[in-house]
């Protein structure tokens, strides 16, 4: 083959290699954008939970602990679930004993205390981490723009929640001592 030739060839194949690897690496960089569908937990009861089958639903994610002077919310969550269940709407909580280890170590005692103390019919999942370098990937998704397309937010305390529309987005956060029935996120679930 002459040099020409294979010159040729060779410009080819290096612009088709790096034309390929771009590709891939927009692919990489893009693979932390994932939607809250692609997710998948434990109950509670030891229950699989694929989010996918929450497709058309508004969603009310909350950190949890049934230690903390913001627990009599579980009333008001349960109040909420109750009142709006038949628009679609779920609430999904998340204990974590992140802050000041609020949480009970056993999961049954959790689910003891729910059922018992508030009479919790809404979802509850198995103990998690919010916060730090173990943070659970759904929080992660949560709280950093980078995979949530939206904002980066911290987890302040127990009780923060988020909201999740029909088709899966990130809506927004609301602070730990907003109550699940405030105006602002019964006027969300209703529009």
């Amino acid at each position: 083959m002459e040099a020409k030739t294979v010159s040729k060839i060779m410009k080819y194949y290096t612009v088709f290699l790096f034309t390929f690897l771009t590709s891939c690496m927009s692919n990489f960089n893009n693979s932390d954008s994932f939607s809250i569908y692609d997710f998948s937990f434990k109950t509670i009861d030891g229950t699989d939970f694929d989010m996918s089958s929450l497709k058309g639903k508004k969603v009310l994610i909350v950190n949890v602990a049934s230690k903390c002077g913001l627990t009599p919310q579980y009333e008001q969550l349960e109040e909420l679930c109750k009142e709006y269940k038949h628009l679609n709407f779920e609430i999904l909580a998340f204990p974590s004993a992140d802050f000041a280890n609020q949480e009970f170590s056993d999961i049954e005692q959790i689910s003891s205390f729910c059922s018992s103390t508030y009479g919790v019919s809404f979802t509850i999942f198995e103990k998690i981490k919010v916060l730090g370098k173990n943070k659970h990937p759904l929080y992660q998704w949560l709280t950093e723009k980078s995979k949530n397309g939206r904002k980066n937010i911290p987890v302040l305390w127990n009780f923060q929640k988020f909201t999740i529309d029909e088709e899966g987005n990130w809506v927004d956060y609301f602070l730990p001592t907003t109550s699940p029935k405030s105006k602002k996120i019964t006027k969300w679930i209703n529009t």
